[in-house]
């Protein structure tokens, strides 16, 4: 699916809005920034693993406060010059001026990328600490969303919480943001991980009340890491179930335990979500392919040869 040009672009170069405005499921996988140059070749080695699956697209996250800037812009870069994958670039508003924030923009333009995930961003040190601006920045994601739109041909998305923002006072002024975000020109949006369908059943259905249809793509993070998932959880604001953890704890020394019963939870869900009629699912795979491509399997998601 290609941009509508007098030379059509290669499928790396789609925008994620027109594909959305076509219909369909997507699916997709979120990475994050390696640390090192060691973290970046084993990281690579599990893009290259799910390429294999055809992704819809994939997005590298951005670090909190801009930590992982270069390293983040330099991997969707990477992804956009040397694979076969759509990239879908973070961008977050947290210690950057519109200055810079209009730099990042053109090194992604540079590299071709259209896609961009525009985050407000978690504070440095303490994602749940008080939350800065900068003096020549930006307050809100929806300004990040008109500022991203401005600067040329890009498709836009942003965040959604199923159990509201930790900032947020309670849901429904959580989903009037979100349909505020929409309406400065995000074409659509991705959930930070849930693990209960009613959650993002809930926040589809407020969202829909207030007149916007926009696409609400489910963040989907298989349980790997006993201790990992939990603290992610706490930081995200959801809620982790009891009885999974208590699943989970009971066999918390063998890793292929723990990913057999984390690939089994969120295999479930992703089938109550995909019946529901949810517009793609998006995976956080931690930088590691193998529950991911288990879960492919399970969904009889797997491209079949042609």
């Amino acid at each position: 699916m290609a941009i509508e040009t007098t030379t059509p672009l290669p499928t790396r170069h789609a925008k994620l809005g027109d594909m959305f405005a076509e219909g369909g499921a997507s699916y997709s996988f979120e990475f994050f920034p390696p640390k090192t140059d060691k973290g970046e070749q084993n990281l690579f080695h599990a893009i290259r693993e799910l390429e294999r699956l055809q992704p819809s697209f994939v997005s590298v996250t951005y670090g909190a406060g801009g930590g992982s800037r270069d390293r983040t812009v330099g991997v969707t870069q990477r992804i956009a010059t040397d694979t076969t994958l759509t990239p879908l670039a973070h961008l977050t508003l947290v210690n950057h001026s519109v200055a810079e924030l209009r730099q990042v923009i053109g090194q992604y333009a540079d590299a071709g990328v259209r896609n961009v995930l525009a985050l407000r961003g978690d504070p440095p040190g303490n994602p749940q600490g008080e939350w800065v601006q900068h003096p020549e920045g930006y307050a809100y994601s929806a300004d990040l969303v008109r500022l991203v739109r401005a600067s040329g041909d890009y498709s836009v998305g942003v965040a959604a919480f199923p159990e509201k923002h930790p900032r947020s006072p309670d849901l429904e002024t959580d989903a009037r943001f979100l349909v505020g975000k929409f309406e400065a020109g995000a074409d659509f949006a991705i959930t930070q991980m849930f693990f209960h369908v009613e959650d993002y059943l809930r926040l589809r259905d407020m969202v829909a009340a207030l007149g916007c249809d926009k696409p609400i793509v489910p963040g989907i993070m298989p349980v790997t890491n006993v201790a990992q998932i939990e603290k992610f959880a706490i930081l995200s604001n959801a809620v982790f179930p009891e009885d999974l953890a208590a699943r989970l704890h009971e066999v918390e020394d063998d890793v292929d335990a723990v990913r057999h019963i984390g690939v089994e939870y969120a295999s479930d869900m992703c089938v109550r979500l995909m019946a529901e009629g949810v517009p793609g699912l998006h995976f956080i795979t931690l930088n590691k392919s193998t529950a991911t491509r288990e879960i492919y399997e399970r969904l009889d998601l797997t491209p079949k040869p042609s």
